[in-house]
């Protein structure tokens, strides 16, 4: 599991997928997120602006990171 370290309180679900390089655009966040192919804390989630917080672990194809507080 690969540790992602944000400066904020939260970051929204697709701008974590990019900002972790597991997409490569916007619009590729946006469809893997509403084809339910993204997963928050073992549920998936439809919802790309979903706010993730440290501690939140987000599952995507064979990628998983956990987010922490830098």
């Amino acid at each position: 599991m690969e540790k992602i370290a944000i400066n904020t309180e939260f970051i929204k679900l697709d701008a974590l997928l990019k900002y972790a390089a597991l997409v490569g655009t916007g619009g590729e966040a946006k469809l893997v997120i509403s084809e339910g192919m993204v997963k928050v804390n073992g549920e998936v989630c439809t919802m790309r602006g979903k706010k993730i917080r440290p501690g939140d672990v987000v599952s995507f194809d064979r990628f998983t990171v956990e987010v922490t507080q830098a």
